[in-house]
């Protein structure tokens, strides 16, 4: 079976600067797709339909409403730009508009997936974006950077591209680093506040979310669509920043799990219970210092360490009531080893 390939495109990577939809690298981007086609399985994730759709709006400034509008204008122009020019190569897309509660609820992604599978049994090629005439504020995505993860990850993807603006991440000198083995503090320096207001915000989530994509054993790059064959150089490592995988065995569920659910509690674990995880053991409740948040049996929680740090996220085998209730109780479990993922 073909490997699944994710490629996100950013606002910045496929706009002029008043915010037009840039159709030559939109042509640009088919192009390359197209070479792809018959070795991938591939999934476009593509930011810009509030900028194609702003300029149909009087006194655009902004505001939450506004931008609604502007995404219902804005993306069938997307899709049509994308459609008439991957038409050129003969290759349909198809729009999927995606809600956090489409990844949140298991049998609901399983659904969206298995269309996947199916536009590219019929060689489509799936373009997402998030369903922003419609999404609640609380459960928004980040933004699309997050879209392209929970995607890949769900989807059990080889590689996810990112495509920016300034074609990878900057060293202090402004080069590009070609390659990182392990996203630590340092490599989150890099995004420094002397870029750009956009490249700020935009390397900023990209570290985030490639930080989770390799734990899940995806590899990452970041890359510009603007560097000569940006998407076909980046997936032979030779352009952008390439972010080294980990080694991983984690099942589809497990992935799932790790990057795409909605997380309703916290529990705070003392260093006996983290060096359990850290074993793949189980989580009992007497290792639980503290508990947050109302989360029912079935639901998913975050573990921390005793200073906050985020190790792990779970599936609750009981609620937030229960685990309180038996903090004190020996052998009870508050989450299976097979339904914990460290992060």
């Amino acid at each position: 079976m073909k490997p699944i390939l994710v490629i996100k495109f950013g606002t910045a990577s496929i706009t002029k600067a008043n915010g037009e939809i840039n159709e030559a690298t939109i042509l640009e981007i088919a192009r390359q797709a197209a070479q792809l086609h018959d070795q991938y399985r591939i999934v476009l994730v593509s930011s810009g339909a509030v900028g194609a759709g702003k300029a149909y709006l009087k006194e655009y400034r902004g505001e939450l409403t506004q931008r609604k509008a502007a995404a219902a204008i804005g993306n069938p122009l997307l899709l049509g730009l994308y459609a008439k020019y991957f038409g050129a190569f003969g290759i349909p897309v198809a729009q999927n508009l995606c809600e956090r509660s489409h990844f949140a609820n298991r049998p609901q992604f399983l659904q969206l997936k298995e269309t996947y599978e199916t536009l590219w049994e019929n060689g489509v090629i799936p373009i997402a974006n998030e369903n922003d005439v419609v999404s609640d504020l609380e459960l928004k995505f980040s933004d699309n950077d997050e879209l392209a993860t929970l995607l890949a990850a769900g989807l059990g993807a080889d590689t996810l591209l990112f495509s920016t603006s300034v074609g990878g991440l900057l060293d202090k000198e402004n080069n590009i680093v070609p390659r990182v083995e392990r996203i630590d503090e340092n490599i989150l320096g890099m995004a420094d506040t002397s870029k750009s207001a956009v490249g700020l915000g935009g390397m900023v989530s990209k570290l985030s979310f490639a930080k989770r994509a390799v734990r899940m054993g995806i590899r990452v790059v970041i890359f510009g669509i603007h560097t000569p064959e940006g998407i076909l150089n980046a997936l032979k490592e030779e352009t952008g920043t390439v972010f080294t995988p980990d080694k991983v065995s984690l099942k589809a569920r497990q992935k799932w799990l790790g990057t795409a659910s909605l997380v309703r509690g916290q529990l705070k674990v003392d260093d006996g219970a983290v060096k359990a995880l850290l074993s793949r053991r189980s989580l009992l409740a007497v290792g639980i210092a503290e508990v947050m948040g109302d989360f029912d049996r079935g639901e998913v929680i975050e573990i921390t360490d005793e200073s906050g740090q985020i190790i792990a996220v779970a599936k609750a085998r009981e609620s937030s009531y229960t685990v309180s209730q038996n903090l004190k109780t020996q052998n009870f479990a508050v989450a299976h080893a097979d339904d914990i993922v460290l992060l």
